[in-house]
């Protein structure tokens, strides 16, 4: 795995090479703060699990993985918590920037915190928003971590598959701590339905038909008048 940069930088991001040889997936991670954004990525990327991180800066991740097949290179973009204000949620411009740079979104929130659970519905409206991908938005998955905590639950485990139905999007009910397999399965059948969605191929372009300048209309004239006086003078030398 390799650290690019933190978000700061992103919209700096160079548009991804659609050629065979280096196809890039772009994947961001929103959902409120604690709900172990951090931890998810770093459990995908690199199979292991670290307790504590320091507050999320937003830092972008790469790594080049194999895709049913495919070399691809995949970039993974962690956010920093999004809050809610006025019953709406309130995304930094950095967090805003990730979603028209992602072809694909994963949303996610903690089983122990029903305040992110509640947030998702405006955050799935604001991948619809801000998404400069297509008219529908990039495809999104809904994420429910810490799911090992059972004492400390505060979400029902069938509400998640309800408001994911709800937004027409998969869902996934995992733990970032516990286990890697069900973290990686969540983003590794994301980026296969990502590698399928091949872009379109760019319209070849026409061959430019050559253009020829148009003669004069009265040079053509003068010649043809030319043409009959030389006739004319040769009619009369012969006839003399």
């Amino acid at each position: 795995m390799r650290l690019i940069h933190n978000m700061t930088t992103i919209a700096e991001c160079s548009a991804p090479d659609y050629s065979p040889a280096n196809r890039a997936i772009k994947i961001a991670v929103i959902g409120a703060g604690g709900v172990g954004k951090t931890a998810l990525v770093v459990r995908f990327l690199t199979r292991r699990f670290i307790g504590d991180y320091e507050r999320n800066a937003g830092n972008l991740y790469s790594r080049e993985v194999q895709v049913d097949g495919e070399q691809v290179s995949l970039q993974v973009q962690d956010t920093p918590g999004v809050e809610m204000s006025d019953n709406d949620a309130v995304l930094p411009d950095h967090v805003s920037c990730s979603l028209q740079w992602a072809d694909a979104v994963v949303l996610v929130y903690s089983v122990t915190d029903r305040r992110s659970f509640d947030l998702v519905p405006h955050l799935h409206q604001r991948v619809a928003r801000c998404s400069s991908t297509s008219s529908s938005g990039p495809p999104v998955v809904l994420l429910a971590n810490k799911a090992d905590l059972l004492h400390l639950r505060r979400v029902d485990p069938q509400q998640g598959p309800m408001l994911a139905g709800t937004l027409g999007c998969a869902f996934y009910e995992v733990s970032a701590s516990e286990g890697y397999s069900q973290v990686h399965g969540a983003f590794h059948r994301l980026c296969c339905q990502l590698a399928k969605q091949r872009p379109p191929s760019p319209p070849a372009s026409q061959p430019v038909a050559e253009k020829r300048r148009p003669k004069s209309p009265n040079m053509q004239d003068l010649k043809r008048r030319f043409k009959q006086a030389l006739s004319a003078k040769v009619r009369t030398v012969t006839s003399v």
